[in-house]
């Protein structure tokens, strides 16, 4: 009973709440073959925001204290391996921040995201459904960090977003899509587009 205390409420809820739901929904009977989500990757581009191929440090520092406030983890800065001319990208300059979340952090994380952060996108009509792969894991982007409740806008020089890739395993993409729904990821409603035209 402890230990269950101890989990993030999300994770509580996808063991007791949604796997069940899972089991009824897709007929399977073996906990093996239960979808899993084992870890959430945060990466931002930093291309627009190299001068003469380096990275300012008030640029880099605002970026990393973003990662750090919403994941609890600091970033590593990824060089890009090749270069690339039509963007203007040499070998070894910086390219992105990346974070990788998984257990406590990853809970937490995405019940931030599904509960306060996406709500407050400007307009929100909903998450699309375009960004699942193949295996199941689902991509999509956030245009910038404000609408995070932990980032104060008023104390940063640089504005930036964020591409959230959530992975999941032993799945597919209509099994990650009723999995994230039933954790709380609003996507878009297409039958209610089609009711409103």
């Amino acid at each position: 009973m402890t230990a269950t205390a101890t989990k993030p409420r999300l994770q509580a809820h996808f063991e007791e709440q949604v796997l069940p739901k899972v089991m009824a929904e897709f007929g399977l009977t073996n906990r093996m073959q239960m979808p899993r989500v084992a870890k959430v990757v945060i990466n931002c581009g930093i291309g627009k925001a190299l001068d003469n191929q380096k990275l300012k440090p008030e640029t880099r520092d605002t970026i990393i204290d973003t990662f750090v406030k919403i994941g609890g983890q600091r970033p590593i800065m990824i060089m890009a391996k090749k270069a690339v001319s039509n963007f203007k990208v040499r070998e070894g300059a910086p390219s992105a921040f990346m974070v990788t979340l998984r257990r406590d952090r990853m809970w937490s994380f995405l019940d931030r995201l599904f509960n306060l952060a996406t709500p407050r996108i400007k307009d929100f009509r909903g998450i699309s459904e375009k960004g699942f792969d193949k295996g199941g894991c689902f991509s999509f982007g956030l245009t910038e960090q404000a609408v995070w409740p932990e980032i104060n806008m008023a104390q940063v020089n640089f504005t930036h977003g964020m591409h959230i890739n959530i992975v999941l395993e032993r799945s597919n993409p209509k099994l990650s899509r009723f999995v994230l729904g039933e954790l709380g990821l609003p996507f878009t409603r297409p039958e209610e587009k089609s009711k409103r035209a």
